[in-house]
């Protein structure tokens, strides 16, 4: 299964008897699975059926999922909730006593209120599918691949950017391996220098003390460990590129972990080179991060 991004749009439109309506499913990005649908009153028995078709589709992201409908057999199906709203014009009027308003609560107000006024018809819920309930469940099906097809093409778009900035990672971090700068000469030679220069201020030093605090900064400096994380990362990024399912926490996951790598190569970096590596590592790797941020 290839990567796919979390962006995507499907559009379906269809027709039964009088019956004719327009889906459109929208996704963005999103921490998780997050399905919103917005459905003409009356229709709330199709929600099951498009949740369960949209989490076997989507695993993660924002979804809007709206229906269009224009069903003249359906047009003025109302029918007033007597009960409802009788009984909350009772408790708008206990309201107005205990506040001491003197204006009654309007009536639109009341009418307003869930449940007060309800379709006297509304469709056959999943366990009785309707002639029109089936039809307006195909179309969505259409509309839903529509939008998965792009998420996939969008993804594959992706998954290029990303194998790109691995391969920039991957190239740094050898350039970085084979400076001249990591080599015990260079290292030596800085290290002589800053002791000269300390030894030119007149202060007095300990020859061993001085001697083990250049193996101990030598030490810090080392950035062998830091080199290595970021080959494991890099193969550990292409390794999720290549599996089926959502891989997108996971990928974020190591882009922080490239990030941390990278800051502390730049830490250790006492060499303009490696200092310069390190900045451009750090480039690509925010780049990383930006684009996983849309991976389902």
């Amino acid at each position: 299964m290839p990567v796919k991004s979390m962006t995507g749009f499907g559009r379906a439109t269809g027709q039964e008897g009088d019956a004719s309506w327009s889906w459109e499913i929208r996704t963005v990005n999103n921490r998780g699975l997050d399905v919103r649908l917005r459905l003409p009153a009356g229709l709330e028995g199709l929600e099951p059926r498009l949740r369960e078709a949209l989490g076997k589709q989507i695993k993660r992201g924002s979804c809007t999922a709206g229906l269009v409908l224009n069903a003249p057999a359906l047009t003025g199906a109302f029918r007033l909730n007597e009960g409802l709203l009788l009984r909350l014009a009772e408790l708008a009027e206990r309201a107005r006593d205990l506040t001491g308003r003197a204006k009654p609560v309007p009536l639109a107000a009341l009418l307003g209120m869930k449940g007060v006024i309800e379709f006297a018809e509304t469709l056959p819920a999943e366990a009785a599918p309707s002639p029109l309930a089936d039809a307006l469940f195909a179309s969505f099906e259409r509309a839903l691949s529509e939008a998965v097809s792009i998420r996939r093409a969008e993804g594959e778009r992706l998954r290029a950017v990303l194998l790109e900035k691995l391969a920039e990672i991957e190239s740094l971090t050898r350039e970085a391996e084979g400076s001249p700068e990591r080599s015990p000469e260079a290292i030596a030679a800085r290290l002589r220098l800053q002791i000269e220069r300390l030894m030119s201020e007149g202060a007095g030093f300990d020859e061993a003390r001085l001697h083990q605090e250049a193996v101990l900064i030598a030490t810090k400096a080392d950035i062998e460990e830091e080199l290595q994380r970021l080959h494991a990362h890099v193969a550990a990024a292409r390794e999720l590129l290549e599996e089926a399912g959502p891989v997108g926490r996971r990928l974020e996951f190591l882009a922080q972990e490239f990030q941390r790598e990278a800051n502390t190569l730049c830490a250790k970096a006492n060499a303009p080179e490696l200092t310069r590596i390190g900045l451009r590592l750090k480039t690509a790797i925010d780049q990383i991060r930006e684009q996983v941020q849309n991976v389902e």
